[in-house]
């Protein structure tokens, strides 16, 4: 019963996103307020589908991307409903999306469909309870240098922020990093940890910009998740080091919020 709902859940939403497609044209002169509430009522049921563990990680790979090219492919709209503005929420849902799509994308072979669930749904939960208009306000205003020698990598994570409106600046490599650090000031950096020839290329690029008084906050993103791993990471003067998708998503918008204070 489980495969059969499950079938009947894709097919239902890949129909709705189609026929949402065909309003686009309606939506972006002025959106039904019907239609909008009917679009935030399918990323519902999106986040409630995460009670089918183990199909779930294969149906959100397929599902992450359609939703998040359908929402970019939306015009700015807004109304009022329930105190809420739907502009807000369209970013915020955008934001989920790909956050969920990149947790599922990092998973290996090992990891079990209960655990795939479980690590979507975290990444689902912390865009609902970290945004607020304030932090949407800053993170629209935000530009962040990511360093990682495999940027293609990150599409996801990025995307996740940049529905946020949140601008990236990419280098491949600690000197292409620091180069455009000597060009430009970022609201953070983040960073992976190995980029031949320096295994620990992270704690490198790390340790030379704070020697020349860089304070801007840094975080790694790299494999490791091991508690001595985020001990080190801030005992040289990182915000943190994960390898969460949600995790690094949480460090970026309490790293700008604050340095906006």
């Amino acid at each position: 019963m489980i495969g059969l709902d499950a079938a009947i859940f894709w097919i239902r939403c890949q129909n709705r996103l189609r026929g949402f497609s065909l309003k686009l044209g309606v939506w972006r002169s002025g959106m039904n307020v019907d239609d909008a509430v009917k679009l935030l009522d399918a990323i519902g049921k999106l986040v409630s589908f995460f009670i089918w563990p183990v199909l779930f990680s294969i149906i959100l790979v397929r599902l992450g991307p359609a939703l998040k090219e359908f929402f970019s492919s939306l015009g700015e709209f807004t109304f009022k409903r329930g105190g809420f503005e739907a502009t807000a929420k369209r970013k915020q849902a955008e934001a989920a999306a790909a956050l969920v799509a990149a947790s599922v994308a990092r998973l290996d072979a090992e990891t079990t469909p209960q655990a795939a669930a479980q690590n979507a749904k975290e990444a689902a939960s912390v865009v609902a309870d970290s945004l607020n208009f304030r932090t949407m306000r800053i993170a629209s205003q935000a530009t962040i240098l990511w360093v990682d020698d495999y940027p293609d990598n990150n599409i996801f994570e990025r995307e996740s922020l940049e529905a946020l409106g949140v601008s990236f600046v990419l280098a491949k490599s600690t000197d292409e990093a620091l180069d455009k650090l000597a060009m430009q000031s970022f609201d953070a950096i983040i960073s992976d940890m190995g980029r031949p020839p320096d295994p620990q290329a992270g704690y490198t690029l790390l340790d030379q910009i704070r020697a020349s008084g860089n304070q801007t906050p840094f975080i790694i993103y790299a494999g490791s998740n091991a508690p001595e791993h985020k001990a080190e990471a801030r005992r040289r003067g990182a915000v943190g080091c994960t390898n969460r998708a949600s995790e690094l998503f949480g460090y970026v918008l309490t790293a700008i919020s604050r340095k906006a204070l």
